[in-house]
């Protein structure tokens, strides 16, 4: 940087230094409402759905209401399904599940054609934001709900999806997951396995967006190196900043960003704060009360061990046990990501509805409540835009020009 620019720089900062909070959030306001804003992780709310999931009072955290309230632009629904049964009775419920949530989505649209639009394209998206329409992506999650039949991927894509992710809790016929089931080992493939190599190729071809969020760490750095096109952690953290094994190590976040990727952080509240020593003491006891470790890494370790009537109550205990984290704990994620890799690797994917939300992010309708601090920082214009959306729709693009003449 020359000296000139050196100069402008420090004046900038010093101006948002002396700035009054009131024309400081005026600012961010006046960014948020510019920029476009694009969620990459949301789930779809089922009548079935554990009611923890709810926002409090009940209601979705991402409906319409939420989004324009939040001036949010543009959001990734995943046709998601949680762990489960892998036999052919297990896999015909989840795709059961998985197919009600892509008629949602698209019932949603439906329903509200002056307002969102489904987007097949990156260019779609600033498209509609034009026109002043809420972009709709669709994503996907878990390939528990295909087995091992890998045209299923090209028959989710011919539905509109362009977003993929292998995994959830539990590790399935494609790869191993950052989060086994109850009593199943560490590692199943040792990361991919041969079909989970198979669909790589076959994403890449097709012009789809690998999503490695949730993945175990080996199938992620074999993903990054095996895919022909950069990928996206639609919904991760920083395993420096909180030791659990759903968030990213060094190691991976290098390699996402070495090949172009995007990691997008979420407002879980788990993958943000680790346990103060205050509450670890009544954490335990808690767990002890259910018949868990009173030892334990994340305070919901081994949970999913529960039967669903207790799991929902140590669910609930525990979340008033939990120290809750701020916007500002989110942003500094964000902070590590954009010093350790670059500012055009790292954005946003919030994971509401299937238990993401902090104290001032709690659903899309507070978005700007993350602009605001961002500007706090210093961040510009140019680069909230780039967090926000512009990375992810870059490696969008990316996947798209991959794909191959059929």
């Amino acid at each position: 940087m020359n000296k000139r620019n050196l100069l402008k720089a420090a004046a900038a900062a010093a101006a948002l230094a002396f700035a009054t909070p009131a024309l400081a959030q005026e600012n961010a306001d006046a960014i948020h409402q510019r920029v476009l804003v694009l969620d990459g992780h949301v789930d779809v709310l089922q009548p079935w759905t554990l009611p923890r999931y709810f926002a409090p009072g009940g209601g979705s955290r991402a409906n319409l209401q939420q989004l324009t309230n939040g001036g949010v632009d543009a959001v990734v629904y995943s046709v998601a399904v949680g762990p489960g049964p892998s036999d052919a009775a297990g896999v015909r419920a989840a795709r059961a599940e998985a197919d009600a949530k892509l008629t949602a989505i698209r019932a949603f649209a439906a329903a509200n054609p002056d307002r969102v639009a489904i987007a097949l394209r990156a260019d779609d998206v600033e498209r509609l934001h034009r026109e002043g329409k809420i972009a709709i992506l669709i994503g996907f999650q878990n390939a528990r709900s295909i087995g091992d039949d890998l045209s299923q991927l090209d028959a989710f894509y011919a539905q509109g999806v362009r977003i993929f992710a292998f995994n959830h809790a539990g590790h399935n016929a494609l790869a191993d997951s950052s989060r086994p089931s109850a009593g199943e080992p560490d590692a199943r493939h040792g990361g991919l396995s041969a079909r989970g190599r198979q669909a790589v190729t076959r994403l890449n071809n097709l012009g789809a967006l690998i999503d490695v969020s949730q993945l175990s760490r080996e199938a992620t750095l074999q993903t990054v190196a095996l895919s022909t096109r950069p990928v996206v952690a639609t919904h991760s953290n920083v395993r420096a900043l909180v030791d659990n094994t759903r968030n990213l190590s060094d190691e991976e976040i290098d390699a996402i960003a070495r090949a172009g990727g995007v990691i997008q952080v979420t407002p879980f509240n788990a993958y943000l704060r680790g346990v103060d020593e205050s509450a670890r003491a009544p954490i335990s006891a808690l767990r002890q009360r259910f018949g868990l470790s009173a030892d334990f890494s994340s305070p919901n370790q081994g949970y999913g061990t529960l039967a669903p009537g207790p799991q929902q109550q140590f669910l609930d205990e525990l979340l008033v046990l939990t120290p809750r984290a701020s916007v500002a704990d989110y942003v500094n994620h964000i902070d590590y990501i954009v010093r350790r890799a670059g500012i055009e690797h790292v954005g946003i994917g919030t994971d509401f509805d299937h238990g993401a939300g902090i104290e001032g992010f709690n659903s899309e309708s507070e978005a700007g409540n993350v602009t605001r601090e961002f500007v706090r920082r210093g961040y510009s214009e140019a680069q909230i835009a780039a967090i926000w959306s512009g990375n992810f729709l870059r490696v969008l693009r990316a996947s798209e020009s991959g794909a191959r003449r059929r």
